[in-house]
């Protein structure tokens, strides 16, 4: 048989099946847009797949348009993905689009403590996105702009309108990009690393989702913490790749 996961997130979609030992078959990736049902059904067209659960904000949606689908949580399904990574993992930073996660975990691989950040853009890829717009990077060159110096331009809010706004004054007065930058990422860590902390105070992390792919976001993390940060090949699909795991090992043999 063959299990799909799939984690409908806000910036993107990520699909991933594996078979009845639990293994990797295949994974694929698309772009949400304003109608993610659509493109959940385009990408699954490309795919062979017996049964299928879905995890990240859209999975309530997909239950309802899709027959016989299955839904688990975003903590869970990042949980299970990064365990098949990285088995002995105990604490997790999953930074999306949307939202941000710190989980921790018991010797087990089993979910003991998380916080969220969902109530606004702050601290997630979407503040990173908005800000490296702003700067005229592209968001892979906004990350390696920011390690080109060692000193940061602390940008004093979060909220994303007021720090677009602080922003704009910083680069009408003349600073270094580069700088802007560093700051920037720098206020998303402080958020990441105020959550970890209140999970787990020891030990290294794994770092999922899209702005794991973000250099900077890893140097400063680790540097932050004092702590080793791990990333996944594919940092992206550890939700997808959960759900599909879960599913597997949920369904009788």
């Amino acid at each position: 048989m063959k299990f799909a996961g799939i984690d409908i997130g806000s910036r993107s979609i990520e699909l991933a099946v594996v078979d009845e030992k639990g293994e990797l078959l295949e994974t694929h990736q698309t772009d949400t847009g304003f109608d993610p049902i659509p493109r959940a059904r385009k990408l699954l067209d490309e795919v062979e797949y017996d049964s299928i659960m879905a995890t990240g904000y859209g999975r309530t949606l997909f239950e309802i348009a899709f027959d016989g689908a299955r839904t688990v949580t975003e903590i869970k399904a990042h949980a299970r993905g990064v365990l098949a990574s990285f088995p002995e993992a105990e604490t997790i930073l999953d930074i999306g689009g949307q939202d941000s996660k710190a989980i921790a975990l018991n010797a087990k691989g089993r979910v003991k403590k998380f916080e969220m950040n969902d109530r606004c853009a702050a601290g997630t890829g979407k503040f990173l996105e908005i800000m490296a717009s702003n700067l005229g990077f592209s968001i892979e060159e906004f990350g390696r702009a920011a390690l080109e110096t060692d000193r940061n331009l602390a940008i004093s809010s979060m909220c994303t309108v007021f720090a677009e706004s602080e922003v704009t004054s910083l680069i009408a007065r003349g600073a270094d990009r580069r700088e802007i930058s560093r700051g920037l990422h720098l206020s998303v860590v402080k958020r990441a690393s105020g959550m970890i902390n209140r999970v787990s105070s020891q030990g290294p992390i794994v770092f999922s989702g899209g702005v794991a792919r973000n250099p900077c976001m890893v140097h400063l993390l680790s540097q932050s913490l004092d702590r080793e940060v791990l990333v996944p090949e594919d940092p992206q699909m550890m939700g997808a790749l959960g759900a599909a795991l879960v599913l597997e090992e949920e369904t009788p043999a």
